[in-house]
C-alpha cells in the first residue's frame, strides 16, 4: 500500500480491530434478540375446536382416525389419535367384557377364554400401531439429521479455522462468504449445541476479521451490502401488514427473522436504527395477529347460530326410514353433505362446543342406526343367497373333470345363468364365491381347450400325410408300376387316415379327385370298364367321408329309383307302340321308339351293375 496517501499499517489494523471488537459485541446482542423472537410460534394455525368423539360409533371413529391420520403433523395428530383411541377402547373393552361374562355363563373358565377382533378392531388397532411407528420415526429421523447437521456445522468451523489461522490471500473474503452461505443453508441442530455453535462461529469470524484487518476497506463495503439486503428484509417485514391472511404472514416473518440473522454485520451507525425498524415492523405483525384472536369471538358466536340451523336440518333427517337400498344411499348422501357443511363451519364459543357437538352427532348417529338396522335384515338375505350361490359353486366344481365337452358346457352355462340371476350375497365374501365359481367353469372350459388343441393337432398331422399320398399318386401314375390294384390300395389308405381341419376339408378332397382322376387316365381304362371303375373308385372315396354309410344308402335309393323309372318309361313306350300301327308314319316313330327302349335298357344293365358294386361296400 501508498504509506505517504494513507494512514500507516499499524494504525489501520488498530482501527480495524477497535471497529470489530465493537461491532462483535452489536452482533451478539442481536443473535440474542433474534434467538428470542424465534420462539414465537411458527405459524397461525386455524383456530380448531375440540371434535367431541364420544358419540361416535366404532365405524365412525375408525373413519375418524383416517381423517386425523391423512395430516402428516405428528404433533397436532398424536393428541388426537389417543383420544380417539381411548373412545374406541372403551367399545373394544365392553364388547370383550360382555363376551367374557357370556363365555363364563356357558360354562366356559375365564382362563380359556379367547376373545377374537373384528375387521374393524384389527384395521383400527394397526393404523394406531402404524402411526406410532411413524410417529417414533420421525421424531427419530429429526434428531439425526440435526445430529448430520451438527455434524456439518462443526466440519464448516473446521474450514473457517483453517482459513483463518492460514495466509493472509485476496480471496480470503470471497472464501468467507462462501462459507456464510453454505453455513446459512444448513437447517437445525440440537439445541443443546446450538449457543456452542454460533459462539465458535461468531468468535472465528471476529479472529476472520481481526487477523485481516488490511482488508477492512473490504468488510466496510460488505457492511453496506449487508445494510441494503437488511433494509430490503424490512421494507418486507412492513409490506406484511396489508397481507389478510395472517398464517402467510406470520410464516413469511419467520422466514425474514432466519435470513436477518444470516446477514453479516452492518455499519455501526446504522445497526441499531435498522434492527429498530426491523422490529416494529414484526410487532406490527404480531399486534394484528392478536388482534384476530379477539375479533374471532363474534365470529363464534355466528358460528354457533349456523350449526343450530344444521343441527335442526339434520334432526329432520334422523328418524327417516325405508325399504330399498337406493332410498337409504339417497337420503345417506344429503346426511353426508349436511356433515360436510358442518365441517366447514368455523369453532363456536368454548362453553358450547360440547352441547352443539353432541346434539349434532347424536342425531347422526341417530340415523346411521336406523340404516344399520336395515342393512341387519338385508344381510338376512344375502346369507340365503350365499347358500345358493354354494350349491351353484359345488354344482359347477363336480363337473370340473368331464370329458363330454358340449353337454357339461350346456350345463355349465345353465349354471352361470342361474348365478347372474342370484341376488346380492355377503360383501366380505362375495368375492371369494365368485372366485371359486368362476375357476371351476374356466377349469372346465381350458380343459375342453386343451382336448380341442389336441385334436387340432391330429388333424394337422392327417393334413400332411393325405397330401403327401396324393404326391404319391401322381408320381407313380407317371411311373411304370402303375396299376388299378394299386390305384385302389391307397384309395384304401387315404380312406384309413382319419379327418383333417376343417378350413382344409375340400382343399385335400379336390386335390385327391385330381390326382386320382390323372392316374386313371394314365391307366389308360376306357368304355364301359372305365365307368365301372370310377364308380367303384368313388365308392373308395367315400368311405373317407364321416357320412360314408349315409350317403352310399342314398346313391343306392338313387339308382333303384332311376331302374324303376326307366322300366316304366319303358313299358309305356312299349303300350304307344300299340297305336302307331294305323298311322302314316308308324315305322318311323316304331325306330324312334325302339332305340329310346334299346338305350333305356342298357342303361338299366348299367345301373344294376352300379348296385352290385354297391353291395361290395
Amino acid at each position: 500500500m501508498n504509506t505517504d496517501k494513507e494512514m500507516s499499517e499499524e494504525d489501520k489494523v488498530t482501527q480495524a480491530t477497535e471497529i470489530q471488537e465493537a461491532q462483535g459485541k452489536k452482533d451478539q446482542i442481536i443473535e440474542s434478540k433474534l434467538e428470542s423472537e424465534e420462539e414465537v410460534e411458527q405459524d397461525v394455525s386455524e383456530i380448531e375446536e375440540e371434535v367431541e368423539y364420544s358419540n361416535l360409533s366404532k365405524d365412525e371413529l375408525l373413519t375418524a382416525l383416517k381423517a386425523v391420520l391423512s395430516s402428516s403433523n405428528f404433533i397436532k395428530a398424536d393428541h388426537k389419535v389417543n383420544d380417539i383411541k381411548n373412545h374406541f377402547d372403551e367399545f373394544f373393552n365392553s364388547e370383550k367384557n360382555e363376551a367374557l361374562e357370556k363365555f363364563i355363563n356357558e360354562g366356559g373358565v375365564e382362563d380359556d377364554f379367547n376373545f377374537k377382533k373384528s375387521d374393524i378392531d384389527q384395521e383400527f388397532f394397526a393404523l394406531v400401531h402404524d402411526f406410532k411407528v411413524k410417529k417414533t420415526e420421525f421424531f427419530k429421523d429429526q434428531e439425526k439429521q440435526k445430529d448430520r447437521n451438527l455434524e456439518a456445522k462443526n466440519a464448516i468451523l473446521d474450514k473457517l479455522r483453517d482459513l483463518v489461522d492460514g495466509e493472509e490471500t485476496t480471496l480470503s473474503i470471497n472464501t468467507i462468504k462462501s462459507i456464510q452461505e453454505e453455513w446459512k443453508k444448513i437447517g437445525q441442530v440440537p439445541s443443546s449445541q446450538n449457543k456452542n455453535l454460533w459462539a465458535s462461529y461468531n468468535a472465528l469470524m471476529d479472529r476472520f476479521y481481526d487477523n485481516r484487518s488490511i482488508y477492512f476497506e473490504l468488510k466496510e463495503l460488505d457492511r453496506k451490502k449487508n445494510l441494503e439486503q437488511k433494509i430490503e428484509l424490512c421494507e418486507k417485514a412492513e409490506a406484511l401488514i396489508d397481507l389478510e391472511e395472517l398464517g402467510e404472514a406470520t410464516k413469511i416473518l419467520n422466514d425474514l427473522h432466519e435470513e436477518f440473522k444470516h446477514i453479516g454485520p452492518v455499519p455501526r451507525d446504522e445497526q441499531e436504527a435498522l434492527w429498530t425498524r426491523f422490529k416494529t415492523a414484526s410487532d406490527a405483525v404480531y399486534d394484528k395477529r392478536k388482534e384476530f384472536y379477539e375479533s374471532q369471538k363474534g365470529v363464534f358466536t355466528e358460528n354457533l347460530v349456523a350449526k343450530q340451523k344444521i343441527i335442526d336440518k339434520l334432526e329432520a333427517l334422523k328418524d327417516f326410514s325405508a325399504s330399498k337400498i337406493k332410498d337409504w344411499n339417497t337420503k345417506t348422501k344429503e346426511v353426508l353433505a349436511i356433515q360436510k357443511e358442518w365441517d366447514t363451519i368455523g369453532p363456536v364459543p368454548k362453553e358450547n362446543g360440547k352441547e352443539v357437538n353432541r346434539k349434532f352427532w347424536g342425531a347422526f348417529k341417530h340415523f346411521f342406526q336406523n340404516k344399520n338396522l336395515f342393512f341387519k335384515e338385508l344381510d338376512e338375505v344375502r346369507l340365503t343367497n350365499k347358500n345358493k350361490a354354494e350349491e351353484l359353486i359345488t354344482k359347477a366344481e363336480e363337473l370340473i373333470d368331464s370329458s363330454n365337452w358340449q353337454e357339461t358346457a350346456n350345463k355349465l352355462i345353465s349354471l352361470q345363468q342361474e348365478w347372474r340371476n342370484l341376488g346380492p350375497t355377503p360383501e366380505k365374501v362375495r368375492d371369494s364365491l365368485y372366485a371359486r365359481f368362476k375357476k371351476a367353469c374356466d377349469t372346465f372350459f381350458e380343459n375342453r381347450r386343451s382336448a380341442n388343441k389336441a385334436v387340432n393337432r391330429e388333424f394337422e398331422d392327417n393334413l400332411e400325410t393325405k397330401l403327401a399320398l396324393c404326391e404319391t399318386i401322381k408320381k407313380e401314375a407317371d411311373s411304370e408300376n402303375k396299376s388299378e390294384e394299386s390305384l385302389e390300395a391307397m384309395i384304401h389308405q387315404f380312406n384309413e387316415i382319419g379327418f383333417v381341419p376343417r378350413k382344409n376339408m375340400k382343399e385335400v378332397l379336390a386335390k385327391f379327385n385330381e390326382v386320382v382322376e390323372y392316374y386313371v387316365e394314365k391307366l389308360g381304362v376306357e368304355g364301359g370298364n372305365k365307368d365301372e371303375f370310377l364308380f367303384r373308385l368313388n365308392l373308395n372315396k367315400l368311405q373317407a367321408d364321416p357320412n360314408g354309410t349315409r350317403v352310399l344308402n342314398k346313391k343306392e335309393h338313387g339308382i333303384r329309383k332311376q331302374i324303376s323309372d326307366l322300366e316304366n318309361n319303358i313299358t309305356l313306350w312299349k303300350n304307344n307302340l300299340e297305336f302307331f300301327a294305323a298311322s302314316k308314319t308308324a315305322d318311323k316313330l316304331k325306330d324312334q321308339f325302339d332305340d329310346k327302349i334299346k338305350k333305356a335298357e342298357a342303361e338299366i344293365d348299367k345301373l344294376k351293375k352300379k348296385l352290385s358294386i354297391i353291395r361290395e361296400f
